[in-house]
């Protein structure tokens, strides 16, 4: 079967500048693609690459949409070269979606909230309760911690390695106990999330502290992990930190595609993955994968529109084996609401 294809970029301006040791992220830009079959249903994907992470660039991106026909083939889609890893993330998406029906809502329709969508699969269940909420980099994230709880969110990811250790564990303190404080008779969970920009003797001071409050009697704030903690060079130093220490080691850059997945779990990694859909590569290998070996995995969003969102969610319904809290709690770093994004091709 062929489809007609067209695309068009989009760019969304974060709230506040997104604070990584990677560096400043201000503006996410991206790719909408739209797939019509022969039997006029449309499929929606997206492209959106993180070239920091491990992706292609933008650039890429858009010079291989432009090198295709306006009519594509399923052969086309699935022999997407493994170098374009969110292409074939956003091609297979459009395609699986156009073949699914009913087709999700049109995106162009805007104001729809995150719970009339298909991937909440408890009758009832609101997303807070099973997304994580992302915490702002530094102190503002005790003032966001007070919103998301409030907006309902129990699980915490915050980013760390950005500023001067002594001045974070100051502030990772003040958080854990405002957790704690917070909590009534139920669990919350922080995940520390450091971009690779620990050195060694940083992150065995980060598990130390964290191990403490793992090992605090009472005490209803846990870690839940450390999120790739030391450069992706450094994967035998993360396995042995991972071995020693209770509080556990989740690889996120050293995971970023389907590729490097593979080769960390060939060399004995069985801890947990981050593993952000939108440029892990082919969805289809990807649930090939995660279904033959049953690894721990954690899906996490790359600042996607809610086309790519709920395409991936689909893939983390699927293949969440222990249920943990989806990185996709990302709603409230924009403004727009979608709403600037105008889908009619």
């Amino acid at each position: 079967m062929l489809y007609q294809f067209e695309f068009r970029t989009y760019q969304r301006k974060f709230k506040r500048p997104l604070q990584t040791s990677h560096g400043i992220w201000d503006i996410r830009s991206g790719i909408i693609l739209r797939l019509v079959g022969e039997n006029n249903q449309i499929g929606w994907g997206e492209i959106a690459p993180l070239s920091w992470f491990g992706s292609e660039s933008l650039e890429q991106a858009l010079d291989f949409c432009k090198s295709l026909a306006t009519n594509i083939s399923e052969e086309t889609i699935f022999s997407i070269s493994a170098e374009l890893p969110a292409c074939q993330f956003g091609f297979e998406s459009a395609l699986s979606n156009e073949q699914n029906s009913p087709p999700p809502a049109p995106p162009c329709q805007g104001g729809e909230t995150s719970e009339n969508l298909t991937y909440l699969s408890q009758k009832g269940e609101k997303m807070q309760n099973r997304f994580s909420g992302l915490l702002p980099a530094g102190e503002t994230a005790l003032q966001a911690l007070q919103v998301l709880w409030l907006d309902g969110y129990r699980t915490f990811k915050w980013k760390i390695g950005v500023a001067a250790i002594k001045e974070e564990l100051k502030i990772f303190q003040q958080l854990i106990q405002a957790m704690h404080n917070l909590c009534d008779r139920e669990a919350a969970f922080l995940r520390l999330d450091a971009n690779g920009g620990l050195s060694y003797s940083e992150a065995k001071t980060w598990l130390q502290a964290c191990d403490e409050v793992k090992a605090t009697p009472d005490f209803s704030a846990d870690i839940e992990f450390l999120e790739q903690p030391l450069p992706v060079t450094q994967f035998q130093e993360m396995v042995e930190l991972n071995a020693i220490y209770a509080t556990r080691i989740a690889l996120d850059e050293s995971a970023a595609n389907l590729d490097r997945i593979q080769e960390c779990y060939s060399q004995g990694w069985r801890g947990i993955f981050v593993i952000k859909p939108a440029i892990c590569g082919s969805p289809s290998q990807l649930r090939k994968f995660c279904q033959t070996h049953n690894i721990d995995a954690v899906f996490s969003s790359v600042f996607e529109t809610e086309i790519g969102k709920q395409a991936a969610l689909n893939l983390a319904t699927q293949l969440s084996l222990n249920k943990r809290a989806l990185g996709f709690g990302t709603d409230c770093w924009f403004d727009d609401n979608h709403s600037i994004l105008d889908f009619r091709f």
